[in-house]
């Protein structure tokens, strides 16, 4: 599969000035920015930001930042499963994840990661996609927003839908482990039935993997 990738920008205002939502960017056009040192919910800010460089440099991936003219305050990565989830069992070329979201805390309440999701969709390529966004409460800021894990839910709900993503059942262990877990997705208008087919035995691939057992499959 030939993965396009075609650049959208907005900048609108917000409470702390103007802000630029765009992308997705190669890794050589995010060098020249800076990476802002809050953005450590994955791993340390400059450890990150070579993370999301390698991701930019993948063929699928998609790096889309918000940025204060060279600072990036937010960012969204979209790159194929890993390897060890069960999301890459069938090596869906159609398949992608929306893997992280991060904002600095200063910019939180201003739009900005549900206008990162709304700049992802612009681009008419990524109608060839099944998007998917695994959510765990254990990864969410509950502690830095102050919310409880059903009202932090809604508004993670509420961000996604602004891309498109919308929950969807699975029978996945660690999603089911928890009920303010979710999988959400997005199926692209250009998305082919046999992937969505394909799809619908991931999202339950217990029940399907216990199916081929008791018929000796």
């Amino acid at each position: 599969m030939k993965h396009e990738k075609n650049y959208h920008s907005i900048t609108y205002m917000t409470s702390n000035g103007p802000i630029i939502i765009e992308g997705p960017l190669r890794s050589d056009q995010l060098q020249k920015y800076n990476f802002h040192e809050k953005l450590t919910a994955f791993r340390p800010a400059a450890k990150q930001f070579e993370a999301i460089i390698s991701i930019a440099d993948c063929p699928e991936g998609r790096i889309m930042v918000a940025r204060t003219e060279e600072m990036i305050v937010g960012y969204v990565t979209y790159l194929y499963p890993d390897p060890l989830e069960r999301w890459s069992e069938f090596n869906m070329k159609d398949l992608i994840v929306l893997g992280a979201i991060e904002i600095i805390p200063e910019y939180r309440g201003e739009r900005v990661a549900s206008n990162l999701l709304k700049v992802s969709m612009m681009d008419p390529f990524m109608e060839n996609y099944i998007v998917i966004s695994t959510e765990y409460y254990w990864h969410w800021d509950l502690e830095g927003t102050k919310l409880s894990i059903w009202n932090y839910r809604k508004i993670m709900e509420k961000m996604m839908a602004a891309g498109g993503l919308t929950p969807a059942p699975t029978d996945d262990p660690e999603i089911i482990s928890h009920p303010a877990n979710c999988l959400m997705a997005r199926i692209g208008k250009n998305v082919p039935e046999a992937s969505i087919d394909r799809f619908n035995q991931l999202r339950f691939l217990t029940r399907h993997n216990q199916r081929k057992m008791r018929e000796g499959l």
